[in-house]
């Protein structure tokens, strides 16, 4: 039952805004049945899903959210995906929800040494890794890089070479390749079908099933939003509490793989969710950490570091450290 409760409250974001498939909806529709607090959560996303779909307001918004909720009430009839590419679609309509607010700031900075040009540029170059794996041509001319390069390397030369090309385009340019890629991975049989999901494959250096590729695209979409977001003084909501659970899940499972068995253990938990022990299991937990979700999130990502990401701790503190440094050398953003 734990695990029927878990599928479907990944899935149950998706079917609010009826983009689950058949077997899915089936799946859905019998739990909700007899599950008194999933039904209450079904109720209060299909609200939610019925107050955006309502009249768009009189007068633009001007914050991120607002933009966010306008995109939502005026969106288009989309294919209907999986839960495993929900995620991922929500993160490109709400970055697509704010990319008018930069009007003529494209050369604000935001990250790195990015621009908000270079930043859509770096996530038209991330995505082309899945989007070329599932036979959607490249939009860039390809880079010239050596077999044998470590992934890396090969990495930092694709995204420093298609940020030089879009940086001799217009952003408007940039924008519709960056949403056309994002149009066309969300249109594969991989984001519809879960099975055809299932199959993993090696990207920048991790091998998941294309269903948690899909969830990293979303992990990365969201966070360079926060970051366009940030440097234009706007506040971006985090995602929503189903997808949040997704993503969390997936670092977690990255983050306990680079750790190994051989870690000092600690139980690990998000607060409001679940928990984890992290490390060895086959001694005592010597500590236990504790981490808002979004907080986790963004250390994962690379905008904490350990020492500033805001925690809860107890035990030993050697133990703690090593999660939490592990959990930051996770970043590739």
């Amino acid at each position: 039952m734990t695990d029927d409760h878990e599928a479907v409250r990944d899935l149950l974001a998706a079917w609010a805004f009826g983009a689950l498939d058949p077997a899915e909806d089936e799946t859905v529709a019998a739990h909700l049945a007899a599950c008194e607090r999933c039904q209450a959560e079904a109720a209060r996303l299909r609200e939610t899903v019925r107050l955006l779909d309502g009249p768009p307001p009189k007068a633009p918004a001007r914050s991120a959210d607002g933009v966010l909720s306008l995109a939502l009430r005026t969106r288009p009839a989309v294919a209907r995906i999986a839960g495993h590419a929900a995620p991922y679609a929500a993160a490109v309509a709400g970055l697509k929800a704010l990319l008018p607010e930069l009007a003529d700031r494209w050369a604000t900075p935001v990250v790195h040494d990015w621009d908000a040009h270079a930043t859509l540029a770096h996530l038209l170059a991330a995505d082309e890794h899945l989007a070329t794996r599932l036979g959607i041509g490249a939009r860039v001319p390809p880079s010239r890089i050596e077999e044998g390069t470590p992934w890396e390397d090969a990495w930092d030369r694709r995204t420093a070479d298609v940020i030089a090309h879009e940086h001799g385009r217009t952003p408007e340019e940039t924008v519709a390749d960056w949403a056309a890629q994002a149009e066309q991975l969300l249109g594969t049989p991989e984001a519809r079908d879960a099975e055809l999901a299932a199959r993993a494959v090696t990207l920048m250096g991790m091998r998941l099933p294309v269903a948690e590729h899909f969830l990293v695209r979303a992990f990365e979409t969201w966070i360079h939003t926060d970051d366009i977001g940030r440097a234009l003084g706007l506040a971006v909501p985090p995602p929503p509490r189903e997808h949040l659970g997704q993503l969390v899940r997936l670092a977690v499972r990255v983050l306990g793989l680079a750790l190994g068995t051989g870690a000092p253990p600690v139980l690990f938990s998000v607060t409001g969710g679940e928990e984890w022990v992290l490390g060895s299991e086959d001694e005592p937990v010597r500590a236990e950490l504790a981490l808002e979700p979004v907080d986790f999130c963004l250390l994962v990502g690379g905008r904490y570091t350990p020492q500033t990401v805001p925690r809860g701790a107890t035990g030993d503190a050697a133990a703690v450290r090593n999660v939490l440094e592990r959990a930051a050398s996770l970043a590739w953003l």
